[in-house]
C-alpha cells in the first residue's frame, strides 16, 4: 500500500511548549502575542486567541512574566530548564538523562518536539516539587547526537521515506524527489537529515549512499558499519601515503635502538590473526632471575604526527572486528606487513624488558625502542598443547601449518616458565581485588560465501591467560612509571560499580542461590569473582556473566588517573595493541617523549583525544555486537524447523528472552503468544504468573522453542513456546 507523505501536522491547540521554547532562546528579550505568532507561523484568529489564553496561563504558572501589558519574558535563570542528553525507549517515548537529576525525567512522545536519541537537549521540568514523578518537554535541541541513519527506501510518485530498523529512530526521514539519487525502491540506503521544519512530522533529508538489497550479506554488514559511522575503506591519498612509506629496516635505526635479535622471541596469537602486535622474549640470567621482554609492534616509527595517515587512524581510533571480517585502524600495508610481528622477520618495536624473580616479582625495568626477530609463531591452541602436554610435538590437528612440528626445546622450556609465572601473576591480582571476567566468546564456522554453517564458543585457557598476564604487566608498569612522574598521560581508567545496579543484580542471582556481599570493596570483589567461577557450565552462566558485566562501569581512556577497578591496578594504560588502538599510539609517543627528558605536554589536548576514541571504542562495540546478532539469526534462519532448549534470560512485561543453550542465540517470546494459560508479568519476582494455573515463568526457566520469525534486517529473533522442559 502506498504511504501518504506525513507533512504537516494540524489543528495543533496548546502552544506553550512552543512559546516557552521561542522565549528562553532570547531570555533577555520581550515578545507580545503577534511577535509570538510570527514565530510560530501561524496567522489564523483561532490559534493567536490560542496564544493569547497559553500566555496568560504560563504567566499565571510563573513560568514566564508579563513585563507591561501584553509583553512576556521567560522567567530570569529559572531552575525548571535543564541540559542534558535523549533516551529514547522502543515505544516512542523517552527519558531525560542529566546529573542533576538522581533519576532520569520520563518525556512523553508529544512533548519531545524533535529530539532523537543521543541529542544533547535543553528541557523544561513539570511538576518538580509537587510529590508527582516529573515530566520533561524539550525546549531546544542543542546538538545532534548523529544526522545519518541506515533504513530501507520506499519511493512514491515524486517523494520517498528512509524507514530505519531501529528501535529508538521513532520517525521516518522524508526525502524529496530530487534528493533520492541511484537508490531503487526496497534498497537499504544511508540517508542524512538536513532539516526538520517546525510543523513537519518527519525530517528532510537526501540518500548519501546505496548499500545495496536488504537481507544480502554485504549490505548487511556495510550497514551495520553506516550505521555507527564507521568507514569500510581508507580514502585514496591514505592508501598512497602508506604504500610509499620505507618499510625496510636499517642498519641506521636500529644503530638508535636496543639490539634484542638474538634474544630468543616468539608470539602467541590466535590461529587466524593476521596482525601480530605483541612477541615476547625470554632469556635467564646468570643471577637465576629471567629477563622478559614484552615487545609492542611500533607503529609511531611509522605513522608521523601531522600525516594523513595519522589523522585517519585518529578518526578510526580502533579496528573494528566483526565476525566475517576486520575492518582495520591502519591499512594493511602496516597492519598485516611492515608492524606486525610476522616470524623470522626483523621487526621495529616499542619494548618494556623486566627483570623478574621465581616468585613473579619486578626487580628491575627498562623501557625503550628496540629490534627483535621472532623465531616462532604460536596460536593459542599450540602454546596450551604445551603447557598441557609439556611436549615438543605439535599434533597436526592443531597446527597452523597443516602437519605434525617439532618445537625448539628451548621455546618449550620458556613457554612453561612463562606459564608459571603468569599463574602467580594471576593468582596475586585477584587476592588484590581483580574480577575475573572470562565471558564466553560465541564464535561462528564461516563457508565461502561468509554464511555461519556452526557455532562454536571461545573460552579462556591458560595460553590466552600468559599473554593477558605479561600484557597487563606491561600497561600497569609504563603507566605507573609515567604517573609517578606526575604528567600528562593517556591512562585506562575504570571506575567503581554502581551500588543500584549491584543490587539489581543481587536480585536476579538470588534466584539460583548466590549473593554479593557489600560489606567492602574487598568483600564485593571476591564475593563477584566467586559468583564468576561458580556459574561456569551451568545453564545460567551466560546470563549471569552478562548481568555482571553490565552492573560494571565502562573502562575508558581519561588523563586523570583513577585507577582501574575490575583489574585492581592504580596505574593502568594501554600499551600493547597499536596497531588496533589509537591510544596505545598515543601512550608511545608521550612515553618516548618522557624518555627523552620532554616536559608534561597540554592535559586538556589529550583529554579530549581521550573521549573521541572512548566513543569511537563504544561505536566499534555496537558493530561487533550487531555482526554477532546478524550472524545468529542467519544462522537461526537454517534451523526454523528445529526444536531446541532455551534458558529464560530475561522476563519483560511483553514477553520473556530465551537464550538457546547449544549456541547462545538469543530471542523473544511475546507475552500473548503464550498458550497454556493467561500471565501477568510480575516485577518482583522477575516473573510471568499465570493467572489460572499461578505457575511462574522465570528468570533461568529452561523451556522448549522453536523459530517463529529471523528478521535479518532487525537482527531480531522471536521464537515460539513449545513447552517447559520438565
Amino acid at each position: 500500500m502506498s504511504k501518504k507523505p506525513k507533512k504537516f501536522s494540524k489543528g495543533v491547540k496548546d502552544f506553550s511548549g512552543k512559546i516557552l521554547k521561542i522565549l528562553s532562546k532570547d531570555p533577555n528579550k520581550p515578545f507580545n502575542c503577534k511577535q509570538i505568532a510570527a514565530k510560530l507561523e501561524v496567522d489564523d484568529t483561532k490559534s493567536r486567541n490560542e496564544i493569547i489564553k497559553d500566555l496568560k496561563i504560563l504567566a499565571s504558572k510563573k513560568k514566564i512574566i508579563e513585563i507591561e501589558p501584553g509583553k512576556f519574558l521567560i522567567k530570569a535563570q529559572s531552575q525548571d530548564y535543564y541540559e542534558g542528553v535523549i533516551d529514547m525507549t522502543s515505544r516512542k517515548t523517552a527519558y531525560f538523562v542529566s546529573e542533576e537529576f538522581e533519576e532520569d525525567v520520563f518525556i512523553p512522545t508529544n512533548n519531545l518536539n524533535h529530539a532523537l536519541d543521543g541529542d544533547t537537549v535543553k528541557v523544561y521540568v513539570y511538576n518538580r516539587r509537587k510529590g508527582k514523578r516529573p515530566e520533561a518537554e524539550v525546549i531546544e535541541v542543542l546538538d545532534r547526537k548523529k544526522t545519518e541513519f541506515v533504513g530501507v527506501i520506499d519511493i512514491q510518485k515524486n517523494f520517498a521515506f528512509v524507514t530505519t530498523a531501529n528501535a529508538k529512530m521513532y520517525t521516518d526521514i522524508f526525502i524529496p524527489r530530487d534528493k533520492i539519487g541511484e537508490a531503487k525502491d526496497g534498497d537499504v540506503v544511508l540517508a542524512k537529515i538536513e532539516d526538520w521544519p517546525k510543523k513537519a512530522d518527519s525530517p528532510f533529508g537526501s540518500v548519501i549512499k546505496v548499500l545495496g538489497r536488504p537481507g544480502e550479506h554485504d549490505t548487511e554488514i556495510h550497514a551495520i558499519l553506516a550505521e555507527y559511522g564507521l568507514p569500510y575503506d581508507f580514502p585514496v591519498e591514505v592508501e598512497d601515503y602508506a604504500k610509499k612509506l620505507d618499510t625496510s629496516i636499517q642498519e641506521s635505526e636500529i644503530a638508535k635502538r636496543r639490539d634484542m635479535r638474538d634474544t630468543l622471541t616468539f608470539t602467541i596469537d590466535p590461529k587466524d590473526a593476521k596482525d601480530f602486535d605483541d612477541a615476547l622474549s625470554f632469556k635467564k640470567l646468570e643471577n637465576g632471575h629471567y629477563e622478559i621482554g614484552i615487545h609492542i609492534a611500533d607503529v609511531s616509527h611509522y605513522v608521523q604526527e601531522g600525516t594523513a595517515l595519522d589523522d585517519e587512524a585518529f578518526q578510526r581510533a580502533t579496528s573494528v572486528y566483526l565476525v566475517d571480517r576486520v575492518v582495520p585502524m591502519l591499512p594493511e600495508v602496516l597492519s598485516n606487513f611492515a608492524c606486525s610481528l610476522r616470524p623470522h622477520e626483523e621487526k621495529y618495536t616499542f619494548s618494556a624488558v623486566f627483570e623478574i624473580n621465581e616468585k613473579a616479582q619486578v626487580t628491575n625495568q627498562w623501557f625503550g625502542r628496540t629490534v627483535i626477530y621472532s623465531d616462532q609463531r604460536f596460536a593459542y591452541e599450540e602454546a596450551q598443547h604445551i603447557i598441557e602436554t609439556r611436549s615438543n610435538k605439535i599434533p597436526e590437528e592443531i597446527s597452523i601449518t597443516g602437519k605434525e612440528y617439532t618445537v625448539d626445546e628451548s621455546i618449550v622450556n620458556a613457554t612453561l616458565k612463562l606459564d608459571e609465572l603468569a599463574k602467580i601473576f594471576r593468582r596475586n591480582r585477584l587476592n588484590n581485588g581483580a574480577i575475573s571476567f572470562d565471558k564466553v566468546e560465541v564464535k561462528f564456522n564461516l563457508n565461502e560465501a561468509a554464511e555461519p554453517v556452526g557455532v562454536y564458543f571461545k573460552i579462556a585457557k591458560d595460553a590466552n591467560h600468559l599473554i593477558e598476564e605479561f600484557m597487563l604487566l606491561a600497561n600497569r608498569k609504563v603507566a605507573e612509571f609515567i604517573g609517578k612522574q606526575q604528567k600528562t598521560f593517556v591512562y585506562r581508567i575504570h571506575d567503581e560499580p554502581d551500588e543500584n545496579k549491584l543490587m539489581n543484580l543481587q536480585g536476579v542471582i538470588s534466584k539460583f542461590g548466590y549473593s554479593i556481599n557489600f560489606k567492602s570493596k574487598q568483600a564485593i570483589s571476591k564475593s563477584l569473582n566467586d559468583l564468576l567461577v561458580g556459574v561456569v557450565g551451568k545453564k545460567e552462566q551466560n546470563m549471569v556473566d552478562t548481568l555482571a558485566i553490565r552492573s560494571m562501569s565502562k573502562a575508558k581512556y581519561s588523563t586523570d588517573n583513577i585507577g582501574h577497578y575490575g583489574l585492581a591496578f592504580d596505574y593502568y594504560s594501554h600499551f600493547t595493541s597499536p596497531i588496533r588502538r589509537y591510544p596505545d599510539v598515543m601512550v608511545h609517543r608521550l612515553l618516548q617523549y618522557y624518555l627523552d627528558g620532554g616536559k608534561s605536554v597540554d592535559e586538556e589536548v589529550y583529554e579530549e583525544k581521550c573521549v573521541h576514541t572512548s566513543n569511537m571504542e563504544g561505536l566499534a562495540s555496537n558493530a561487533e555486537r550487531d555482526s554477532i546478532k546478524y550472524m545468529q539469526v542467519k544462522y537461526m534462519q537454517d534451523h526454523q524447523d528445529q526444536e531446541f532448549l532455551g534458558v529464560i534470560s530475561g522476563v519483560t512485561e511483553w514477553g520473556i528472552y530465551v537464550e538457546i543453550i547449544e549456541n547462545k542465540c538469543e530471542g523473544m517470546i511475546r507475552i500473548r503468544e503464550i498458550k497454556d494459560d493467561y500471565y501477568t508479568f510480575d516485577e518482583k519476582q522477575y516473573a510471568l504468573v499465570g493467572e489460572m494455573t499461578k505457575s511462574l515463568l522465570q528468570l533461568g526457566d529452561e523451556i522448549i522453542v522453536k523459530v517463529k520469525n529471523a528478521d535479518l534486517v532487525k537482527k531480531q529473533l522471536d521464537y515460539h513456546f513449545i513447552r517447559r522442559n520438565e
